[in-house]
């Protein structure tokens, strides 16, 4: 399960209805302040505050951050134009995701969560004093409205609420959700993680007399609830959000110690290189290092040798997903998984670690990496059980062999790979014309386009390119802006590109959105492989309805050995930290959040060390 971040209303499956309960039935009801589906949760109803967090952490000071790209909208949730970053500062939900647990959240809007013991209902009691920032309560309707909007506007949403069939107001301050399944444990906990949006507000219409719509892009402030509010808008250039000071949550227990900053300024770049030169000289303060040359080489400025820049590496623990190589298979040339395995036979990732990420990452071989839910060794117990179903229906490897990426370690390894990649091309139909692999019977020539969104990602991409040429397949590498980027990738238009899938530890109905038959064919879906495949449909289910953790991690690492074995990907790699590098004016806890950095929840800054800066012209 991953926390969405991200709706007029349906009436054909939503329904208000103000009911009286009767207060025996009410009574009967079990609730709960927290939700959690790996265990109990860390924290009793009465505590006070988060560990990770510094509860008499200073409030106040200015962070600049920096976004790559542009933007064009102020609305998160449709799948039309760039949204701008951070604009999940403005809004609550229902209930509050725990960095430091695993799949744990507790209330937030909603003061309590009671669901029946066949999890077909789930009820949110609202806290009273929950208003949005113009000062209306938040209420039943809300809550409602936005369901059925981020249905109507948000593919991903769409899946990810796909059992959701009925939501009514059955108190005062009670909203109950009805689902169309029993037995799915993880439907209360998504739907806690429900973004909440004014009613009255999208049901309005703007300055202009026109009537809103969250379908539609806009530069337009929108309302929130949330600890900040938009203070500052230069569209496509940059966004300023401010602190609230009146933010209705803020003395809740799982607010305090949160959201110490006054403002956060995200200033927007087209270039990877003007970005870091700007965060050099001190006009942007925090940074993640996403590349590994630029953290082996470009940290030698006298900022770093005079201590007034950080870097640090910061443990994380959690899934660390897949990041691949992703094919397009609505591409007749991808359609044979002989084809794909090729691919993944050419790609020297041992080089690459070597030559271009000085020995930093480690090679991926699951969609689950890095946690329990990897699929190892072969197929028993639970797991076998469940893979059974689908016999006939997967790669015979699935029950045979332990999936294993090519490894290039010792002399004439890769030739042999690449011999192996040969081999499996001409037994996909494939014959070489003109220098270029050409299938025996549609005649269409093996010639594939990386598409990328960042130049910085071209000296990656590039060696790979030329190693499919000398193998005979016609590769080239085009990089576009942002904005095309996302048209192209949100419409399908692409043979490879770079795609990340991050899991969570309780994987469930996200996994429809990725791999899924029927987000296949939607628009702006995280299908972008095109997989339309009924085993792992199936396997999905046995995933979403899980009856315990036991049955969780083994169906899910039947999903993951399926997925390895029909080569939709060639994985790429990982690290199990986050490199950081910040100017010397941020504190956060000695003992912070285990699963995030939690850099806007937990940090705060140091006004002595900021002023210091500041007397440096910093």
């Amino acid at each position: 399960m991953i926390s969405l971040f991200r709706r007029v209303l349906e009436a054909a499956f939503f329904t208000v209805v103000i009911s009286l309960i009767p207060f025996a039935a009410q009574a009967e009801k079990t609730w709960h302040h927290a939700l959690s589906l790996v265990g109990t949760p860390k924290y009793a109803a009465d505590f006070k505050h988060f560990e990770w967090v510094n509860p008499d952490a200073p409030k106040g000071g200015d962070v600049r951050m920096a976004a790559f790209g542009t933007f064009d909208s102020l609305n998160a949730f449709t799948v039309k134009g760039n949204a701008a970053n951070g604009l999940g500062l403005i809004y609550d939900s229902l209930m509050a995701t725990s960095p430091d647990e695993a799949s744990t959240e507790y209330g937030l809007v909603a003061s309590e969560v009671s669901h029946p013991d066949d999890f077909s209902s789930v009820t949110f009691r609202l806290r009273p004093e929950a208003k949005f920032h113009d000062g209306e309560p938040i209420t039943p309707e809300d809550v409602i409205f936005s369901l059925g909007e981020l249905k109507r506007v948000d593919p991903g949403s769409a899946f990810y609420y796909k059992n959701v069939v009925r939501a009514e107001a059955t108190g005062p301050r009670e909203v109950t959700f009805y689902f169309d399944t029993k037995g799915n444990r993880e439907l209360p906990h998504i739907m806690g993680q429900l973004t909440v949006l004014p009613k009255h507000f999208w049901m309005a219409k703007d300055s202009n007399g026109k009537s809103r719509d969250l379908a539609k892009s806009s530069l337009e402030v929108p309302v929130g609830s949330g600890p900040y509010r938009i203070k500052q808008v230069k569209p496509g250039r940059s966004l300023t959000f401010e602190r609230d000071p009146n933010y209705w949550a803020k003395s809740l227990p799982v607010s305090i110690g949160h959201w110490n900053f006054g403002t956060i300024k995200y200033e927007y770049f087209r270039d990877a290189r003007a970005m870091f030169e700007a965060f050099k000289a001190g006009d942007l303060d925090f940074r993640v290092e996403n590349s590994s040359k630029g953290w082996a080489t470009d940290y030698d400025f006298p900022a770093v040798k005079k201590g007034m820049v950080v870097r640090e590496k910061y443990p994380v623990k959690q899934v660390a997903g897949m990041q691949a190589f992703a094919f397009n298979l609505r591409r007749s040339k991808f359609a044979d998984p002989r084809v794909r395995r090729a691919f993944n036979l050419a790609f020297d990732f041992e080089w690459a670690n070597k030559n271009l990420f000085y020995d930093q990452y480690t090679r991926n071989d699951s969609y689950f990496a890095n946690s329990e839910l990897a699929a190892r060794g072969l197929p028993e117990g639970r797991e076998l059980e469940i893979l059974e179903a689908v016999r006939g229906q997967v790669p015979a490897e699935v029950f045979t062999t332990k999936y294993l990426n090519p490894v290039n370690k010792k002399s004439g390894d890769y030739r042999k790979n690449q011999f192996a990649a040969v081999q499996l091309l001409k037994k996909a139909g494939f014959v070489v014309k003109n220098k270029v692999w050409t299938h025996t019977e549609t005649g269409e020539q093996l010639i594939v386009e990386f598409l990328l969104q960042q130049p910085t990602f071209e000296r990656i991409v590039l060696p790979y390119a030329d190693s499919l040429k000398r193998l005979g397949i016609k590769a080239s590498v085009r990089t576009v802006d942002s904005s095309q980027y996302k048209r192209r990738t949100d419409t399908f238009d692409f043979d490879i590109i770079v795609a990340s899938f991050p899991q969570s530890e309780s994987p469930g109905n996200e996994q429809r959105d990725f791999w899924g038959s029927v987000a296949a064919g939607k628009d702006g879906s995280r299908n972008v492989v095109g997989m339309k495949n009924p085993a792992i449909d199936k396997l999905i289910d046995r995933i979403i309805f899980a009856k315990d953790r036991d049955e969780l991690v083994a169906a899910t690492r039947a999903l993951d050995r399926v997925l390895l074995w029909n080569h939709y990907v060639v994985p790429q790699w990982y690290i199990p930290y986050q490199r950081l590098a910040y100017w010397k004016k941020f504190k956060h806890p000695e003992k912070p959040a285990s699963r995030s950095i939690a850099f806007f929840q937990s940090w705060w800054i140091d006004a002595e060390q900021a002023a210091k800066l500041a007397e440096a012209g910093k």
